[in-house]
C-alpha cells in the first residue's frame, strides 16, 4: 500500500465516437503510483498510454472512474480549474522541443511564468536557476538555432520545471534524439528525480528507457500492470 501516492487512478475509462461507434481506449484502469519516483509507461501503439497521458495533463478528460493528483481529484472540475492544475501542478516534456525560434532560452523557460503572472524580473531569475538544474548556464541568452537538439531539449526541460510542478509528464522526450544525447538526457531526468524530487512520468517505446523507471507500467488493451 502506496500512502500519499502521487497518482491514484480508479475504474477510469475513456472511450471516444467515430463514425457513430464507441471506441473503447482505457477500460476501469487501476493504477496507485508513489511520489518522487521516475515512472515509466509502455506500451504498443494503441494501448491507452497517449490517452493517460492527456487525461493526466488535463488535456481530456475520462468518460468515469477517478484520477486523483498529489490529492486532486480532477474529476468535475472547470476549465479554469484545470487550467490552474495545469500551470501549477504539472510541466510537460514533449517529443519536440516546441521552442520559440524568436526568444532566447532563457525567455522560452520563461513562458509558463509570464502566462502565470510574473514580472519579467521574477521570470528571468526562476528561468536562470531552471537553466542551471540543466546544465545550460552560459548558454541562457542563445536563440534555438543556435543551441543543438540536445540542448534544446534541455532548455525544454527547464521550461516545464521552471514553475517548480510536482508532476513533469514526459511524452517520448528522447525520440528526436541520437543515442548519446539520449542517454544524457535521461541521466538529467533521473538527476532531477532523485536531487530536485520531483516525479517524472515518462511514455517511451524504448525498453532499454523503460527499465530505468524505479517503476514500470505495462499497458495492453486499456489495461495496466506494474512490471
Amino acid at each position: 500500500m502506496i500512502e500519499n501516492p502521487a497518482i491514484l487512478i480508479s475504474d477510469l475509462s475513456k472511450s471516444y465516437s467515430h463514425l457513430g461507434r464507441t471506441i473503447p481506449v482505457l477500460n476501469k484502469l487501476d493504477l496507485t503510483l508513489p511520489g518522487n519516483a521516475f515512472l515509466t509507461l509502455m506500451g504498443p501503439s494503441g494501448s491507452g498510454k497517449s490517452t493517460l497521458l492527456h487525461l493526466l495533463s488535463a488535456i481530456d478528460t475520462p468518460n468515469e472512474g477517478i484520477l486523483s493528483v498529489f490529492g486532486e481529484n480532477l474529476n468535475g472540475k472547470s476549465e479554469e480549474q484545470l487550467t490552474m492544475y495545469r500551470r501549477k501542478t504539472i510541466g510537460i516534456v514533449f517529443q519536440f522541443f516546441h521552442l520559440l525560434p524568436y526568444l532566447s532560452a532563457w525567455e522560452n523557460v520563461a513562458i509558463p511564468l509570464y502566462l502565470a503572472g510574473a514580472s519579467k524580473a521574477q521570470a528571468k531569475k526562476a528561468s536562470l536557476v531552471a537553466l542551471d538544474r540543466v546544465g545550460l548556464d552560459k548558454r541562457i541568452d542563445h536563440k534555438p538555432r543556435e543551441l543543438s537538439g540536445g540542448e534544446q531539449q534541455r532548455v525544454a526541460i527547464a521550461r516545464a520545471i521552471v514553475h517548480e510542478p510536482k508532476l513533469i509528464l514526459a511524452d517520448e522526450p528522447t525520440g528526436n534524439l541520437d543515442s548519446k544525447t539520449s542517454d544524457f538526457i535521461m541521466e538529467l531526468f533521473q538527476s532531477l528525480v532523485k536531487e530536485h524530487k520531483f516525479t517524472l512520468f515518462m511514455v517511451t517505446h524504448n525498453p532499454e528507457i523503460g527499465k530505468l523507471g524505479d517503476v514500470r507500467i505495462k499497458m495492453l488493451d486499456g489495461k495496466a500492470s506494474i512490471e
